[in-house]
């Protein structure tokens, strides 16, 4: 690993698990263990610990590419949702994140996983702060839930954001101008999922540039390249 990225194991365990989720989605390759690839199994806490960090993305490359997730991945998913539940104090953010590992569980694993209870997820969080908050701040929130933007999930997060397309183009174009890249790659890909967005944007051309300057951080090659698979699909 790259010395630059290991500040700390689990700096370090999140930037290799998200190179990893950004090979799959390349490849697509449906046998490929993102975890295993990356080192991580039910027992490593700092791997656990990053997997929270990734959220549902870790089962991003089955979701767009269409194949059921591998069974090492969905177990430490699993411990992830097991081992680090909001506390009662957690932000939005955190719960909805949370939320969102549940659901991506509910929608991809197998209804019966062996060794692994049923996973739902019933009662969204709540979405009201989402509707009054500034332009900048409402980008910022979606760039953290980035991760909520996949095909087929409905949610009040996504209503709220289908809602406010215009407020997160803004939001977009300032993260660009502020060299914010992450923040950039997360809003980038909920454009890429809704309807709405102005046409003077260029979002494609938006996210090769945000692509090119983020190159060091694999979470924004991760967003972009989920950008394009869902803009893919919504082409056909």
């Amino acid at each position: 690993m790259d010395q630059s990225h290991a500040s700390s194991p689990l700096a370090g365990a999140v930037h290799d698990l998200a190179t990893e989720v950004v090979l799959a989605l390349r490849s697509g390759d449906h046998l490929a263990t993102v975890c295993g690839a990356a080192g991580i199994d039910e027992e490593n806490r700092t791997g656990i610990a990053a997997v929270r960090v990734i959220g549902a993305d870790l089962l991003l490359p089955s979701v767009l590419h269409g194949h059921h997730p591998h069974p090492g991945d969905i177990a430490v998913l699993h411990r992830a949702v097991r081992e680090f539940p909001p506390r009662p104090d957690a932000s939005d953010a955190t719960a909805w994140s949370h939320w969102g590992m549940m659901s991506a569980l509910g929608r991809t694993a197998p209804a019966t996983t062996p060794g692994q209870p049923p996973v739902a997820a019933n009662g969204e969080p709540d979405a009201a702060w989402l509707e009054g908050a500034p332009w900048q701040a409402f980008t910022h929130q979606l760039s953290v839930l980035a991760p909520l933007a996949v095909p087929a999930a409905s949610s009040a997060v996504h209503r709220a954001a289908a809602h406010r397309v215009v407020d997160l183009s803004r939001g977009f174009v300032r993260a660009v101008r502020r060299r914010n890249w992450l923040q950039a790659a997360g809003a980038g890909r909920w454009l890429a999922a809704l309807d709405g967005r102005p046409d003077s944007l260029g979002l494609d051309r938006g996210l090769d540039f945000v692509e090119l300057m983020g190159g060091p951080d694999p979470r924004v090659a991760l967003h972009v390249r989920a950008a394009r698979l869902m803009a893919e699909g919504r082409a056909r």
